[in-house]
């Protein structure tokens, strides 16, 4: 009979190294979940030190492999199969979809300040601390970059760089006055202007050297496509089975909308422009989220769709100025392993005072009330806050504190807005499921793209009607949309991550869980936030009582 107690003591060193291994290459996804003894650190990005990386994971995955799987228990065997997912994930972005050597973002990209500018977890004087020797690292992670960065570049990823780059002085500045507060400012400013030096030389080298001369060969093929489903969320069915559920939830979505607009003796696009008119002043945008908060949370305690875990603090504040040409709205909760308050930080982007009068209306427009709610829906309550206040007072074991699936992540926000139409958010009238499924057939638009532009030889201008046909988008955010996908085909995750808890509620609600949605839910965030291929697994073990 196998060893159970040895093998178990084994999986527990192993799995251990593997967390840290881990973050050596990524310190700041570990500060975000909250280790803060991995404040102040980035990575050594050099083809030698991520080379070596690479080999010492291999010798992790080995070890692994050779672990006698049937002397762990059940839980543990998942946890198994999740750390070697940690592992094999990045271990796919460096070697075969070869980031490090083709995307420029993940140089302009991995300089944050933010985990230390929201939280009060620390002494004012440490954050500041470990913000300066994070800009003191900023020249040689972009010296890496240069010598790795092979051309010709795709130009998707050599224009966003461009743009999350020229975000990165303002992002500096946010800091200055939180230096003042410790008495830094002299270190500061010094780790400051040499940072900002070498990033507007990174930034001219990019603009006169790679992008005359980049690409638009940007796809992964169905082959990496393939393992990226794999190493992200565990799923080995084939990808024509996902694009075929997309374009069926598609269907299902449009069928709906037209109901409604047959039902209100109106057009599509005439039902879509009466929710833009229905929006508040720019000085009442972030009023009417906190409003939406309140009413959110309400709105599932009533309906005693899920627990809330007390205490459940969300503040509303603007977008950090630096955060706002890529954000319209977002969360920053708290991670499983922060110690000190729970509070959510709901960020919501203002009006430009600079706008134009038509530029803060069309902007207005694209907050109208009823889309405000469901993106409230989305970030608070059910969405990404209570999920990760589950997350946080979640008993799992370490693997399961690490491990966040995109598609978990954002299925479960994303299915949360179906979840309150269904159950009645703002019933007296369409507006709010109008809203809900124009926010769904974008996310349909993606997957779709997702899988045209990396694996069908979709071209950017398909992509970008797509999304005006199907999508009822404008041409200037479907073409942005449709860029994304560029460089972002996990942005499926949303509609895959949905679909797989709406399949799992399909199985499990009755037999499993005597038809109640709290238990239900409460079961599912109750497991980490695990790769969505493992959901049927996990929910196949004993209901919780």
């Amino acid at each position: 009979m196998p060893n159970v107690s040895s093998a178990s003591a084994e999986l527990d060193a192993l799995e251990q190294r593997i967390v840290d291994h881990l973050f050596e290459l990524q310190p700041s996804y570990a500060v975000g979940l909250g280790l803060h003894r991995y404040d102040g650190l980035v990575p050594d990005l050099s083809r030698g030190a991520t080379e070596s990386w690479t080999v010492r994971a291999d010798a992790l995955l080995g070890q692994l492999s050779r672990l006698d799987e049937a002397g762990l228990s059940d839980a543990r065997r998942i946890d198994h199969f999740l750390l070697r997912l940690l592992l094999e994930s990045p271990l796919f972005d460096l070697r075969e979809a070869e980031d490090l050597d083709r995307n420029p973002m993940a140089y302009v990209g991995s300089v944050g300040l933010t985990p230390y500018l929201v939280r009060e977890y620390a002494p004012v004087e440490d954050r500041v601390r470990a913000i300066v020797r994070i800009l003191e690292q900023v020249p040689k992670i972009l010296d890496d970059g240069r010598r790795r960065l092979r051309t010709p570049l795709p130009r998707p990823f050599v224009e966003l760089a461009l743009a999350i780059g020229s975000g990165l002085s303002p992002h500096f500045a946010e800091a200055e006055p939180f230096a003042a507060r410790a008495g830094l400012v002299p270190a500061f400013s010094a780790a400051r202007a040499t940072a900002e030096a070498r990033v507007r030389e990174f930034l001219e080298w990019l603009r006169q050297d790679c992008l005359p001369r980049s690409t638009p060969d940007f796809a992964l093929g169905p082959h990496r496509y393939q393992r990226l489903l794999f190493v992200r969320e565990g799923i080995e069915a084939p990808i024509e089975e996902m694009r075929r559920a997309g374009a069926a939830d598609l269907a299902r979505n449009q069928a709906r909308l037209d109901e409604i607009a047959r039902a209100e003796a109106a057009s599509v696009p005439d039902l879509l422009q009466r929710l833009n008119r229905d929006h508040p002043v720019a000085a009442d945008v972030l009023t009417t989220a906190r409003a939406f908060v309140d009413e959110t949370r309400n709105f599932v305690r009533d309906r005693d769709l899920v627990t809330i875990p007390e205490p459940a603090v969300c503040r509303v504040e603007e977008t950090p100025v630096w955060g706002r040409a890529l954000s319209t709205a977002s969360m920053n909760p708290p991670g499983p392993f922060d110690s000190g308050p729970t509070d959510g930080i709901y960020y919501v982007t203002p009006v430009d005072p600079a706008w134009s009068p038509v530029q803060q209306e069309e902007w207005l427009r694209s907050f109208n009330r009823s889309l405000l709610r469901n993106i409230t829906v989305h970030e608070v309550f059910p969405g990404h806050y209570l999920q990760f206040l589950h997350f946080h007072r979640t008993a799992g074991s370490l693997v399961r504190k690490v491990y966040l699936s995109p598609s978990f992540v954002e299925g479960w926000a994303h299915y949360a807005e179906q979840l309150a139409i269904e159950q009645g958010l703002h019933r007296e009238d369409h507006a709010a499921e109008i809203a809900q499924i124009h926010d769904a057939l974008l996310r349909d638009c993606r997957l779709l793209v997702s899988v045209g532009l990396h694996t069908g030889g979709m071209e950017l201008a398909e992509a970008t009607r797509l999304f005006e046909r199907e999508a009822h988008f404008e041409h200037l955010p479907a073409e942005r949309e449709a860029i994304r996908g560029t460089f972002n085909p996990e942005y499926f995750c949303y509609t895959l991550g949905k679909l797989a808890i709406l399949n799992a509620r399909s199985r499990f609600l009755s037999d499993r869980f005597a038809g109640s949605l709290k238990r239900f839910h409460d079961a599912l965030l109750g497991f980490g936030c695990p790769p969505i291929g493992l959901l049927d697994s996990l929910l196949a073990g004993p209901a919780p009582s």
